[in-house]
């Protein structure tokens, strides 16, 4: 995957990750209501986007380090984009929660999102490192 794919790609994810805030941080009261258990609220929604974009990038990465194939480099490619994607959008939400944690506002998955992005993407760099030292 090229520089130009991999910066598209984070282009597409931050535009993305705006988008899904500005209802969020269009919302503008004295006191943030606490959203309830069960409502699916922007931020959460951005939230469990990019957890799931870490989550994909820490097991591809693994996997890859782990049992390095021909298609290993393409793999940690991908990776490596899905973490950094995942970095961005977490980024974007912990930037626009309201609240605290336990708000609705997606904090807490802004969070976990940007420690699953970083990891998948120290996993993916590392496998990229070695696949480089063994061609």
């Amino acid at each position: 995957m090229s520089v130009r794919h991999l910066l598209a790609a984070a282009a597409a994810a931050l535009l993305a990750g705006i988008v899904i805030a500005t209802p969020a941080a269009a919302h503008v009261s004295a006191e943030p209501a606490a959203a309830s258990a069960y409502d699916l609220s922007p931020g959460r929604l951005g939230a469990i986007v990019a957890a799931l974009l870490g989550l994909v990038s820490v097991v591809i990465g693994g996997l890859v380090l782990a049992r390095p194939t021909g298609r290993g480099r393409s793999r940690a490619n991908m990776a490596l984009a899905a973490g950094l994607i995942g970095m961005a959008l977490g980024g974007v939400v912990v930037a626009t929660a309201d609240g605290g944690l336990g708000t609705g506002n997606g904090l807490g998955g802004g969070i976990v999102a940007l420690t699953l992005g970083l990891i998948g993407t120290a996993l993916s760099a590392l496998s990229l490192t070695r696949s480089r030292q063994t061609n």
